[in-house]
């Protein structure tokens, strides 16, 4: 078994961990224009200073888990975007600026919260391979199996230490890259984004979806891209479908509701501190940030976990 899924698991055991906050929204919010296809991996490009600089402030705040800006970093968008023969290039060098950030040379990166963890995992974030919200594009399953294998070569040559498979809206997608995650040794978490019944956006059950990925055995499972206060609830039926780890993060900012919601929600540290509160009532091991939250979203979460793990 790697190191990093034995440390991971053990750590899961002990403690709550905490997740950063968003990264391509954050690079929006600092001034970095971030066009389509590739959004978020532009800045791999033209700022990498700056995604290295969101990934420390999300360490001095307090997260124990950063995610390397690797959403868009897939084969599809990189050929939309002609660069596709820079994929493994990109994605290395997205795990390389989130391991500067939390390298014990990174100027005190923990001494602001004073959280628990002496140690911060570098994830690889595995985003679907066409778009987030819209599960009738998802390609078939040659396609999926094909393009997230690659995904996960380069994700394992650019030596992350998990992989992080997001906002999953489709069964059959959450499959193919748990699979592939699998398939080449990377331990790996999966989180699926739902519609306001609880759903995956593509319709179909949540426990089918957790069902499909248990097999390839995740560190951890749950949701992330929705509202705040709607994600305590998904956590209770994720927990009568599996004893694995829960994890959450929540979407908060969007001018309108994302699809497969009536409403949106935009909440301050603290508010949005309070909703996880509710999250770790419902058992969540793993809580951090989604779309729109930033440093100080993650600094108030840290705090809450700190407060909550004190009183146990």
């Amino acid at each position: 078994m790697p190191a990093s899924r034995t440390s991971f698991r053990e750590a899961l055991a002990r403690r709550t961990l905490v997740l950063d906050g968003a990264t391509g929204t954050e690079l929006e919010r600092r001034g970095v224009p971030a066009p389509l296809p590739l959004w978020s991996a532009g800045a791999l490009i033209t700022h990498p200073h700056i995604v290295e600089a969101i990934h420390r402030d999300y360490v001095a705040a307090g997260a124990d888990i950063v995610v390397a800006n690797t959403f868009r970093t897939n084969l599809r968008t990189l050929r939309a975007a002609g660069r596709a023969e820079q994929g493994e290039a990109l994605n290395r060098l997205a795990v390389e600026l989130a391991r500067r950030a939390v390298s014990p040379s990174s100027e005190d990166h923990r001494l602001e919260t004073g959280a628990t963890g002496s140690q911060v995992w570098i994830a690889a974030s595995v985003a679907p391979v066409e778009d987030c919200y819209h599960p009738e594009r998802v390609p078939d399953e040659p396609t999926l199996q094909s393009e997230h294998a690659q995904m996960m070569e380069w994700l394992k040559a650019a030596d992350a230490d998990l992989i992080w498979i997001e906002t999953m809206n489709t069964v059959r997608e959450a499959r193919a890259a748990a699979q592939a995650a699998a398939a080449v040794g990377l331990p790996f978490a999966v989180s699926f984004v739902v519609q306001e019944s609880g759903d995956l956006l593509s319709g179909e059950a949540l426990e089918n979806a957790v069902a499909a990925v248990e097999p390839f055995d995740p560190l951890a499972v749950g949701v992330n891209c929705i509202p705040p206060r709607a994600v305590a609830e998904v956590l209770r039926r994720l927990r009568r479908s599996t004893a694995r780890p829960l994890l959450a993060y929540a979407h908060i900012g969007n001018p309108e509701p994302i699809r497969g919601w009536t409403y949106s929600q935009d909440l301050p540290p603290a508010e949005y501190a309070d909703c996880a509160r509710r999250w770790l009532d419902e058992g969540a091991s793993i809580v951090g940030g989604c779309c729109g939250t930033t440093p100080a979203h993650i600094r108030a979460l840290a705090k809450c976990v700190r407060q909550v793990e004190g009183t146990r």
